[in-house]
């Protein structure tokens, strides 16, 4: 169902079975995948490609100009997957550069007035909180929560499997499967409930987990010096490596690690 009341360019490529409810406006260039339903005062910009069975609710705005005094107007994109839900009033902008562009992948969930900045990229199934505010050029893993009133600062990565609680605002690396709390933010442990529900988990590979974060965060040493701790100390598993790998990818800088541990 397409309501006549609605504004579609006619340069807009709607799929099979997408429904678009009166007063949404969906821009020139805009690809809509099949099944999608677009409710009303929802808008969707120019250069959004979206997926299968997304939902866009009331007041969201898809593929918004970018907030970044770097753009100068160009063309530019928002990429979003399958199975995307876009509650009220979210705010997704798109890149600020030809390539590349902003990626919400698919299986994610966002929440009311959430907001995730330029060529920020989620990787899937994500649950994005209430009122999160996500800056430009994020990376943020697979399976990733981010509770209400999270902020996240530009250019932080969050590994896969992380849990951030509310209120928390990040400035830097989380590394994969941990849970993190408070402000200024510190470790708070594994996020073992959700490995062992949805990750399908042994304890084994969870208790592993959580030895190569006490090297980290509870022994008082340098990063440099837990990461060998780790290999010498953990058996070898693809978490274990998924750590490491993080870690070393990020110049050995992570969040709630004291700055003269840091190396």
């Amino acid at each position: 169902m397409i309501s006549d009341k609605a504004h579609i360019d006619p340069s807009a490529k709607i799929g099979e079975n997408v429904t678009i409810h009166p007063f949404a406006f969906i821009d020139k260039d805009v690809e809509i995948g099949d099944n999608c339903v677009i409710m009303p005062f929802a808008s969707i910009i120019r250069g959004t490609r979206m997926g299968k069975n997304c939902k866009v609710f009331q007041g969201a705005i898809v593929g918004a100009d970018p907030q970044d005094f770097r753009w100068k107007g160009g063309f530019t994109y928002c990429y979003i997957g399958d199975d995307v839900v876009i509650r009220e009033n979210v705010i997704i902008n798109r890149g600020i550069k030809t390539e590349g562009g902003t990626r919400i992948g698919s299986g994610s969930f966002l929440m009311a007035n959430s907001h995730v900045g330029h060529d920020s990229h989620l990787k899937g199934s994500t649950v994005i909180g209430n009122n999160v505010s996500i800056a430009g050029d994020v990376e943020i893993g697979e399976c990733v929560i981010l509770s209400s009133s999270v902020v996240v600062h530009e250019n932080s990565k969050i590994g896969d499997w992380v849990l951030i609680k509310g209120g928390c605002r990040i400035t830097g690396n989380v590394p994969p499967f941990c849970i993190m709390a408070h402000n200024p933010t510190s470790y708070f442990g594994v996020n073992a409930y959700l490995l062992k529900k949805n990750g399908n988990m042994s304890e084994q590979r969870i208790d592993d987990i959580a030895k190569c974060y006490r090297h980290l965060y509870q022994t008082g040493t340098s990063v440099f010096n837990a990461l060998k701790r780790i290999e010498a100390d953990v058996d070898p598993s693809p978490e274990r490596q998924s750590i490491i790998d993080f870690i070393n990818g990020c110049n050995l800088r992570i969040v709630a690690i004291p700055k003269d541990l840091e190396q």
